[in-house]
């Protein structure tokens, strides 16, 4: 690129708000198993702060062990509650 030329840039994209949900989760590798099956396709969790989330299943998979699920976890999601992404914390 030259010295005069200047470089073209994309517009910013507005991002959505971001809404977070911080949980503990214990649970047992019979659990994970009926949720591995199925059986349950939605985990409700009630959260640090009193509220009550609910996520699907599927987002567990990368945290079950052998012993279960265990640890602090955060859901992070958009305004609309789409594009959900848990993280464990602990």
């Amino acid at each position: 690129m030259r010295h005069n030329e200047t470089q073209a840039r994309a517009p910013a994209k507005e991002q959505s708000p971001v809404k977070q949900f911080e949980f503990r989760l214990s649970l047992s590798a019979d659990t994970c198993l009926d949720y591995y099956r199925g059986a349950a396709r939605q985990v409700l969790a009630r959260c640090l702060d009193g509220t009550t989330v609910q996520f699907p299943a599927a987002l567990l998979q990368p945290f079950i062990t052998t012993g279960g699920v265990h640890g602090l976890f955060r859901l992070v999601c958009d305004e609309q509650h789409r594009n959900p992404e848990l993280r464990r914390l602990a």
